[in-house]
């Protein structure tokens, strides 16, 4: 399975170190990845590959404290939902 991990937030060091090590905690493995700085905002992508028995809801928690916690939103969506919400 995989998912889409959306990170914004104001720029400072240790955000991309942070959203990482917390994937790799989770035994997430990052497939592909895009970030952008524009002006004084962060932000950044990524394409996931997911565990299928994985807690969705206790990652999605996991992955919010740790976005409080470095100062930026952190939302994750399954593949199949984001894409059906973004087909024209």
């Amino acid at each position: 399975m995989r998912g889409i991990l959306t990170v914004i937030g104001k720029d400072k060091v240790g955000i991309i170190a942070g959203v990482s090590q917390k994937l790799a905690e989770l035994n997430i493995n990052i497939v592909d990845v895009t970030q952008t700085i524009m002006q004084e905002y962060f932000t950044m992508m990524m394409v996931l590959e997911l565990n299928p028995q994985l807690d969705f809801e206790h990652t999605r928690k996991e992955l919010s404290e740790i976005g409080e916690a470095l100062g930026v939103k952190i939302s994750i969506q399954n593949e199949e939902i984001f894409e059906a919400m973004h087909k024209l």
